[in-house]
């Protein structure tokens, strides 16, 4: 199975670029993967590599996000996007 174009539309990325790049790839697939590209996740990366970067990771959506924390079964206060103090300091920069 490989990377799905769908969601790598912008980049390209080869087998020995995946763990260089796990931070992009994984967020990316929190974001917008679907079933396949989960399956994929999880066979390419171990559980706590997903969950570190799913707790420091600033561009997953707060829904993303959320789902995310439920699954893995972490705290929401331990995600990064999540916190109180980081959605105020984005929406000051990002009005919307």
């Amino acid at each position: 199975m490989e990377l799905d174009k769908k969601i790598f539309w912008d980049v390209e990325l080869k087998n020995n670029d995946i763990q260089k790049n796990s931070s992009f790839i994984i967020g990316r697939i929190l974001e917008y993967g679907d079933e396949n590209d989960i399956r994929w996740m999880l066979k390419n990366f171990k559980i706590f590599q997903i969950k570190k970067i799913l707790s420091t990771k600033k561009n997953i959506s707060i829904k993303s996000a959320r789902y995310w924390a439920s699954i893995f079964g972490m705290p929401q206060n331990k995600i990064l996007c999540l916190k109180t103090s980081y959605r105020k300091m984005r929406k000051s920069h990002w009005p919307y």
